[in-house]
């Protein structure tokens, strides 16, 4: 449940398929070079070596969860902009266009490359370390900002509570506490915030499956055939974003590869019941409510769930559609966290960051440096009228995901006998059809976006290359230490947690 891209039709001329552009890297001298004649071969530099309690199946699947869904919440939009039977369609026929590939890309590189990370890794091997480098800094931005809303999230319905909390210094306070408080279950360790996300999900699910029930007797199939309200104009930019940014983010979790128990096995496994439930969870109170309910469509906004519930069960029912609201706000702040954090020691165990960021906590074995400096970045875009600044960062998840059906393609012809545990059954001409479609899609949602979003992701992308060359002239100079050692051949390769 991610938020949209504001509607516009404003094209811009800037070209975004970065996949036709990036299937070699510009020679960029490093102060380290990767073995690839060893690669096929060799651990993965990132994967955890520590005795701590790995990732099991059931934790995994409720964090992938709450990386790309954490519940209904937020597919009232696609009601509005289409009408109900366009919205059932979309959330139906969109994951296998969508979801499905993404899923299937993530776990056939997680698997081959199980180590923190994730899709900076596949990157890094696909096109080089500038590649890799670029990929992080998109990802990691795009992740922090967006994860600034659910601390404001909760202090909204906080406010609701003790209405004293909805502005000026004791809003600061509400939003600064979620936040902290937030943060330190993240810090206290990824099984702990695994499990957690299991009994959030559990919560949050429940009200609409008992709504579903409830509702049967009085639901009429042919509402689900309706094309929408006389007089209500389709908006298919709000429908194809709600639908997209309510279905991605499923490579997020893969920058956990390194914490999991066996992720060659466990991964696929994960990701396949963590759609299960995604679909399931979209599919089945957007049947009960536009089956059982003829309201006026324009009334389909984000919260409108809450309010079906009330009239179908009664408020105490409406109460727990709220509450789930925000134990699912809480659930996606710790999903987006934790993938942040370990995305950023991944990138110190690679040598893009200094060796600090790869520093794990003596009591929680944690990466407590990323956690902090993930926390203090949403921490300061709660504070702003953020609107841009989110559909900048989700501007940037698109480059990356480009960056990434590339790699991932690339990958197959670089390293053709590298050990796949888990492979998408398709040759090379088969995964770039695969790949060409959600690309298709993530260029379509760029190209609507407004001017400002064009600039400031502009912006935010040429922060992300000028960092990785000041990385570089620190690592040179000797400034900064970075997780790096020389061997026999004078080669040089990245030195593992």
């Amino acid at each position: 449940m991610e938020i949209p891209f504001p509607n516009s039709t404003t094209k811009s001329p800037t070209r975004t398929a970065m996949a036709t552009t990036c299937s070699s890297s510009p020679e960029i001298k490093s102060p380290y070079r990767r073995l690839e004649d060893r690669l096929e071969n060799q651990e993965d530099v990132n994967t955890k070596k520590s005795s701590s309690r790995k990732l099991t199946l059931i934790p995994l699947i409720f964090l992938i969860y709450f990386e790309v869904s954490g519940g209904p919440y937020g597919e009232e939009p696609a009601v509005k902009a289409a009408g109900p039977l366009f919205a059932l369609l979309g959330f139906l026929i969109f994951p296998f266009i969508w979801s499905i590939p993404e899923a299937l890309i993530t776990a056939e590189l997680a698997t081959a490359f199980p180590g923190n990370g994730g899709y900076v890794i596949w990157a890094d091997r696909a096109f080089g370390p500038f590649w890799g480098s670029l990929m992080g800094s998109w990802k990691f931005l795009s992740g922090a900002i967006n994860n600034a809303a659910y601390p404001v999230l909760c202090a909204e319905y906080v406010k609701l509570v003790f209405p004293v909390l909805g502005h000026g210094l004791p809003r600061v306070l509400a939003i600064s506490a979620s936040t902290v408080v937030l943060s330190f279950l993240n810090y206290t360790g990824l099984t702990i915030v695994g499990w957690v996300a299991v009994a959030l999900g559990v919560v949050s699910l429940l009200p609409f499956l008992l709504m579903a029930m409830i509702s049967t007797p009085r639901i009429r199939p042919k509402r689900w055939g309706s094309l929408g309200q006389k007089g209500v104009k389709k908006d298919w930019n709000l429908f194809f974003n709600t639908l997209f940014w309510n279905l991605n983010f499923w490579d997020n979790a893969s920058t956990l590869a390194g914490e999991v128990e066996k992720p060659q096995k466990t991964f696929p496994k994960a990701l396949f019941s963590a759609g299960i439930i995604t679909c399931l969870g979209y599919l089945i109170p957007l049947l009960a409510t536009t089956g059982s309910l003829m309201v006026d469509q324009n009334r389909w906004e984000e919260g409108f769930l809450a309010d079906a519930a009330g009239m179908i069960a009664g408020q105490w029912l409406k109460f727990w559609v709220s509450l789930g609201a925000v134990l699912s706000a809480i659930g996606l702040f710790e999903a987006q966290l934790s993938s942040s954090s370990f995305q950023l020691e991944g990138m110190a165990n690679l040598g893009f960051l200094p060796s600090i960021f790869a520093s794990r906590s003596k009591w929680f074995d944690t990466p407590w440096v990323g956690i902090l400096v993930s926390s203090l970045l949403t921490l300061a875009v709660s504070f702003m009228d953020f609107t841009d600044i989110i559909s900048s960062a989700n501007f940037l998840y698109s480059l990356g995901m480009l960056l990434e059906f590339s790699a991932f393609i690339w990958l197959r012809r670089k390293f053709p006998n590298l050990k796949r545990p888990y492979k998408v059954p398709l040759g090379t001409r088969g995964s770039v059809v695969m790949c060409l479609i959600p690309a298709g899609f993530v260029v379509f949602v760029m190209v609507i976006s407004k001017p400002i979003v064009f600039i400031m992701s502009g912006g935010l992308t040429l922060f992300g290359v000028v960092f990785y060359f000041f990385m570089n002239l620190c690592k040179s100079r000797g400034y900064i230490k970075f997780n790096i050692k020389e061997i026999d051949d004078g080669e040089q390769v990245v030195e593992g947690h």
